[in-house]
């Protein structure tokens, strides 16, 4: 299970840094969208601060998946963000659903994996 964690790990990392990479430094056209997620990428740009700093979220919690430095931490704060990778491609873009599911396993898969870390959260004072 140690093998499989590490693997998990490091992909689910890769991913959200190359998603980082990508949106930063423009590595790579954005396709063009339509119907209702066409209009919920436009809003979340809208915003103008938004879109910055989910990926700058998702560079620091993939360089520390990669480096597996603070997971359990890196886990907690990366798990809101594949819900809604899921739930997007579930109900906006379902040709995405495949990654979106390795994604939201894959977090379910390591919280389970360091799940005495989260012990001590969960405690009722």
């Amino acid at each position: 299970m140690r093998i499989a964690a590490i693997i998990v790990r490091v992909l689910m990392g890769l991913m959200f840094v190359f998603s980082a990479a990508v949106f930063f430094f423009k590595l790579i056209p954005v396709p063009e969208m339509t119907g209702p997620i066409k209009t919920f990428n436009e809003g979340l740009e809208a915003s103008g601060y938004f879109m910055p700093f989910l990926k700058a979220v998702e560079t620091i919690a993939g360089l520390a998946l990669i480096a597996g430095l603070f997971v359990p931490l890196a886990t907690v704060v990366i798990f809101p963000i594949t819900i809604n990778i899921f739930l997007v491609h579930l109900f906006l873009a379902p040709e995405g659903i495949p990654i979106a599911i390795f994604m939201f396993a894959g977090n379910l898969f390591l919280a389970y994996y360091y799940r005495k870390h989260y012990t001590s959260m969960l405690v009722m004072k």
